[in-house]
């Protein structure tokens, strides 16, 4: 678990990269006009180690991407949290690079990207994990276009606001919509 100071030292490498770095998403045009990524300030309360619950059957999922494509994942396991007092249930996926949880939660469109945001939980032990919702990011196609990122599927769509990660982008770096 990371704290107030390690999670904004993090972030300012991410708004470093993004303004400077060849690979980052943006264009050379938004680079020069790029002022840093939003987030919601640190909250520890949303640093958690959960338990989750295997997913024995129907486990391959197909998602959408922005593009129109189609993306098999396998649904790893669930896990309940309760988040702005709602119990809300979430699935974490499996993919060959590791474990994959998209979101989309009643912060959205408004305060957070509309399709969903990604985390990348760590496993722990065979049924715990960290998600720390602080380290919450927009795909890049929040961003650029060009990009074709999976959108998060209706089993992950809450009604609970999740206050914390990155928020929508704004300024006149951001492409219009």
């Amino acid at each position: 678990m990371m704290n107030r100071d390690e999670i904004i030292g993090i972030r300012r490498e991410k708004d470093q990269f993004f303004k400077t770095s060849e690979q980052s998403p943006l264009s050379e045009d938004q680079q020069t006009l790029f002022a840093g990524l939003r987030y919601y300030d640190p909250n520890p309360a949303l640093d958690l180690v959960v338990e989750v619950e295997r997913v024995t059957d129907d486990a391959a999922i197909l998602f959408q991407t922005t593009t129109g494509e189609l993306r098999r994942y396998t649904r790893f396991g669930r896990f309940t949290v309760t988040v702005d007092e709602q119990e809300v249930t979430l699935t974490i996926y499996e993919t060959p690079f590791g474990y994959f949880l998209p979101f989309a939660d009643a912060s959205a469109p408004d305060e957070t990207y509309p399709a969903g945001r990604y985390l990348e939980p760590e496993r722990l032990t065979a049924n715990r994990f960290h998600v720390d919702f602080n380290a919450a990011y927009n795909p890049y196609c929040a961003y650029a276009v060009g990009y074709s990122c999976p959108l998060t599927p209706p089993e992950n769509r809450i009604k609970a606001a999740i206050r914390a990660g990155e928020r929508n982008p704004e300024g006149a770096w951001v492409p219009p919509e």
